[in-house]
């Protein structure tokens, strides 16, 4: 339970003892902290209720909460706000159990809950770029954040793999290639070979062939046959397929491993196909489809849009389908596997209609129950300097591997005057160095609100000062230092004496309402504005309170308990981010 919800039941006992409703003790956090840490504004919806003035029944509940103990205040403000502020006493031995079964760091709402997270969506055979970033990074976040929420937790990278760019590497490599067996009409996939592919070949075919067919007419013609004779199951071009596919996975897993994503599922389009005809089939038997110029659509429209809502498209006229049709066939699989309470989808916002067509369609076929909360988490785009799409020198799209040994190279730069890094092995630097570039550019993107497009500024980013992952790391690498010199006792009683303790412990022991909020709004950066928050909170502590100075021996442990509590919950913050921490920058 949340410390406010904790505080709710208290006041609100008090409100019933004192003959309110109840209903009327919510506490929030104060938005006035020099006044009070806590406040509840219940009298005054008690006021209309209980006809009488806000300011007495304030006052009668206040009364009643200064016989608890945990309360320092418990005041009226007029015209009748409840200020109220706990005991140092008390937020210490509320602090000694953060993070323990007695008071986890995060509320388990989750429990016994089932959420898909549809994120990554790239397309095989070509190599991830800069657009890539975000809904993998943004994603696994969220994917993150549900996990910590008690929730079993489904990643699926929803993977581009059978479409026409699969068409186009299968013509090109016919063109360059025609005696490989694959191609040959009477392949055997039982006695012909197949030929071993690799990545550096697919990420220069692809491109190529893409571009040829904008420009000839008879090869984009022959990629789209290509694609259908796949499609409809030749054998050869299934087998080609495969290696292509088993390729890229492998070169993607290497790229999103370097990001720390991780995917439990890996599956694709292709994977949904077995259910396209079963869809159509239900549609059909409800009445939902009808035809339209030769393709078959279901219309959405209701009599409360205020804009127009156009009617999906399951089938085109030339029988094939659409994105819409893979991700509604996508959407029977994941309930016949997985029976999910949430299926969340993290793509552009520009996709908002499709996903609004899909998700109505789901539910007017009763392809998922009315509960199933089917959701687009759009986000919006990394921009340069000039306030448009980021681009490399050259204006084209820079690959994820580029931006990677680009972060690297400029986090190797920031720490070159380090005594601690310049003490490692070259490849021990570059580990380090990767592990800050990662984190500057994961923290830069994430504490943005996922909707809102930003400016990628890896100077910013990489900064020891202000809301960064640098600033974070940082800070986690003071804790360690301090731990390694100093030992104590994990179980030393956390003792405030100093307001800077206080506010750290405050800051820390807020961190579920910070994270209940996040996954309320599906918003990461909310976890970042809290990690930053309680790493400011440490810092004026560090600052203002000795540690390893300090002679009382009593506030030394009390001190290095709370650097410990710190840190554990600073990598609390930054695993649900997805960034890992070093033990020295």
């Amino acid at each position: 339970m949340t410390l406010t919800k904790q505080l709710t039941l208290v006041v609100s006992d008090a409100f019933e003892a004192c003959g309110y409703d109840r209903s009327l003790g919510t506490v929030t956090v104060s938005d006035r902290p020099e006044l009070c840490q806590f406040q509840c504004n219940g009298a005054f919806g008690g006021a209309k209720l209980h006809r009488k003035a806000p300011a007495m029944i304030a006052g009668d509940v206040a009364a009643k909460l200064a016989e608890n103990p945990m309360f320092a205040k418990a005041e009226v403000a007029m015209p009748g706000f409840l200020n109220l502020t706990l005991k140092d006493e008390a937020l210490a031995a509320m602090a000694m159990v953060l993070g323990t079964e007695e008071r986890p760091l995060v509320e388990q709402v989750g429990k016994d809950k089932t959420v898909i997270v549809d994120y990554g969506g790239p397309n095989v055979a070509k190599p991830l770029h800069i657009g890539h970033l975000r809904p993998a990074i943004i994603g696994e976040a969220i994917k993150r954040l549900c996990k910590a929420s008690g929730y079993r937790t489904i990643g699926d990278i929803h993977l581009g793999d059978w479409g026409l760019q699969i068409g186009l590497v299968i013509a090109e490599l016919r063109e360059r290639n025609p005696e490989w067996r694959v191609f040959a009409d009477d392949f055997n996939a039982d006695t012909d070979d197949v030929p071993t592919l690799d990545v550096d070949l697919l990420q220069e075919v692809y491109p190529f062939a893409s571009g040829k067919s904008k420009q000839d007419d008879a090869f984009k013609a022959t990629a789209q046959q290509a694609t259908y004779e796949l499609q409809s199951g030749r054998p050869g071009f299934m087998a080609l397929w495969k290696e292509i596919l088993r390729v890229s996975v492998e070169d993607l897993k290497q790229n999103y491993n370097r990001l720390n994503v991780f995917f439990e599922l890996w599956l694709g389009e292709s994977d949904a196909e077995a259910f396209v005809e079963p869809l159509v089939a239900t549609l059909r038997e409800q009445g939902l489809l009808r035809e339209s110029e030769g393709a078959l659509v279901v219309d959405l429209a209701t009599e409360e849009d205020t804009a127009p809502m156009p009617p999906v498209i399951i089938k085109k006229s030339d029988n094939s389908s659409l994105y819409a049709t893979t991700d509604l066939a996508t959407i029977i699989q994941r309930q016949r596997d997985y029976a999910p309470e949430k299926i969340w989808y993290v793509v552009d916002k520009r996709q908002s209609l499709h996903f609004d067509q899909v998700f109505r369609c789901a539910k007017k076929a009763s392809l998922v129950p009315d509960a199933c909360d089917l959701k687009h988490l759009g986000f919006g785009t990394i921009n340069g300097a000039d306030g448009k799409p980021f681009k490399t020198r050259d204006g084209g799209v820079m690959q994820l591997q580029t931006l990677l040994e680009t972060v690297t190279e400029a986090a190797l730069d920031k720490l070159k005057n380090s005594d601690y890094l310049n003490s490692l092995s070259d490849g021990e630097k570059r580990t380090v160095a990767e592990k800050v570039g990662v984190a500057a550019i994961k923290f830069g993107d994430l504490i943005n609100h996922r909707a809102k497009d930003y400016i990628f500024d890896m100077d910013k980013f990489l900064s020891f000062e202000g809301k960064t992952g640098t600033y974070l790391l940082y800070n986690i690498t003071r804790i360690h230092s301090v731990l390694k010199k100093i030992d104590a006792e994990a179980s030393a009683p956390i003792v405030i004496t100093e307001d800077a303790e206080r506010e750290l412990v405050l800051k820390l022991l807020l961190t579920a309402e910070a994270f209940e909020k996040a996954l309320a709004e599906q918003a990461p950066n909310l976890v970042c504005e809290n990690a930053y928050l309680i790493a400011q909170a440490f810092s004026k502590m560090y600052h203002d309170c000795p540690v390893a100075n300090e002679a009382d021996a009593e506030k030394r442990a009390s001190r290095v308990n709370l650097c410990r509590l710190t840190r554990d919950v600073l990598l609390m913050h930054l695993d649900v981010l997805g960034i890992d921490a070093v033990e020295n920058m």
